[in-house]
């Protein structure tokens, strides 16, 4: 799983039918130590994020192990809100701070 934060979301009115009714929202990943990266995806929101949330991204075939995206074509999905996290016992991010 990967870290990011949801920067905006991608509309597609014509998609794959098994796509239809999913939120796509794009995320621009970010280090262990919460500085953005320059690597962004576009990731099946399954928890009900927005925008400007830090959210956990899996990707590959654990994307599609969701209610929301078994059997659907999908690499990227947002399985996770992050409510905070820490590297070495130290808060790199907190949602309460933030």
């Amino acid at each position: 799983m990967q870290i990011g934060r949801v920067i905006g979301s991608v509309v597609a009115t014509h998609k794959e039918e098994k796509m239809g009714g999913l939120k796509l929202l794009l995320v621009q990943l970010h280090d262990l130590r919460g500085k953005p990266l320059d690597a962004y995806t576009v990731a099946v929101d399954s928890v009900g994020a927005g925008l400007r949330e830090m959210v956990l991204v899996a990707a590959g075939s654990s994307a599609r192990q969701t209610k929301t995206t078994e059997g659907k074509p999908t690499d990227a999905t947002i399985m996770a809100i992050v409510d905070s996290w820490d590297v070495e016992g130290e808060v790199v991010w907190d949602r309460e701070r933030e």
